[in-house]
């Protein structure tokens, strides 16, 4: 096993000599901020070391696909934070502030809720967050995304599905 870690590790060495200044300049051009670029170049090239072995045919669109997910996980990660400060701040305008540390464990919190959540259909993921964060009804759920209230149910009851098994390490049935 270590040999194929180190023709990996060469595989993605090539790559990163050959393209990462490519993919670092495609970045600054996307996020506009060179600081951020730089982050997310590395990040994409770690993330290729912890693929199983794989073949680079096309590297330029493999790192862009691999670069673009990234952002849209940073991008999922900063709305959650945001709607967290907010949400926080709305209730405990007149309370103490809280402790950076408990800001932070309340972000690790719901980014751990978005990871469980993952792999969701996108209205079924809405609904189980609308009904548990925001305690709104179905009816009122069914209302926002446009759908019926039996549909919301059985959005429910996926996303509950879908949580004890990511949860309990078995598969969805």
């Amino acid at each position: 096993m270590a040999g194929s870690e180190s023709v990996l590790q060469r595989e993605v060495g090539a790559l990163y000599s050959d393209h990462h200044g490519w993919l670092r300049s495609w970045l600054r051009r996307k996020l506009q901020c060179p600081e951020q670029a730089a982050d997310v170049a590395h990040d994409t090239f770690c993330r290729l070391l912890g693929l199983p072995r794989t073949e680079f045919r096309e590297p330029r669109a493999f790192l862009v696909t691999t670069a673009t997910r990234l952002l849209i996980d940073r991008s999922r990660r900063a709305q959650i934070e945001r709607a967290y400060l907010d949400t926080w701040a709305a209730i405990h305008a007149d309370a103490n502030a809280a402790s950076p540390e408990q800001q932070q464990e309340a972000i690790d919190t719901l980014l751990a809720i978005a990871a469980l959540l993952e792999g969701l259909p996108r209205k079924a993921r809405e609904a189980f967050l609308m009904s548990r964060l925001e305690e709104l009804s179905q009816s009122e759920i069914a209302a926002q995304l446009d759908v019926s209230v039996s549909m919301i149910k059985q959005y429910m009851a996926q996303a509950m599905r879908h949580c004890y098994a990511v949860l309990h390490g078995m598969p969805e049935q």
